[in-house]
């Protein structure tokens, strides 16, 4: 496979995409779930959502969970490629941990895609205090596209509304 840059220039958004379903990251009809809500970038060509976590995605006490943190950077991670077009599900994800997450402390979590090789994809993302914009978490990713039906199939059901 070539290696092929990520895209220089958004080539779609986030905006009008759908969230009523059950997705425990971004679904509103998730009671249990984060229901992350994102938006394009405005640096680049990635997407954000603001995180700000409660007593629910405890870990140890006062600290956020860190399978909670990893998939809130799977989640950006994924929207980023939503914002080109691209499905794809998740095939490897590793996770630096470099302060901890607090609960109640308001962070940002951002994604982009850092390379295009086809059908694989690499991702980076990571969540961000948003005070001091120090990276609290980070992790790198490699997404597999699906079968073109299955993209049809999810874009009709959690594309524009």
């Amino acid at each position: 496979m070539t290696d092929r840059s990520a895209p220089g220039a958004a080539t779609g958004s986030v905006e009008g995409r759908r969230n009523d379903h059950h997705c425990f990251g971004c679904g509103r009809r998730n009671r249990a779930g984060l229901r992350l809500e994102f938006s394009d970038d405005p640096e680049g060509n990635g997407v954000q959502a603001e995180f700000t976590p409660l007593y629910r995605v405890e870990g140890y006490t006062g600290m956020v969970h860190g399978g909670i943190i990893t998939t809130v950077l799977d989640e950006v991670m994924a929207w980023s490629l939503y914002r080109h077009g691209i499905w794809a599900v998740t095939g490897a994800l590793t996770t630096r941990y470099r302060k901890p997450i607090r609960i109640g402390q308001r962070t940002l979590a951002t994604g982009t895609i850092v390379r295009d090789r086809g059908r694989a994809l690499g991702l980076r993302g990571e969540i961000r205090n948003r005070e001091d914009l120090r990276v609290l978490a980070e992790a790198t990713a490699t997404f597999v596209r699906v079968p073109e039906g299955q993209a049809k199939a999810w874009l009709e059901q959690y594309g524009e509304r």
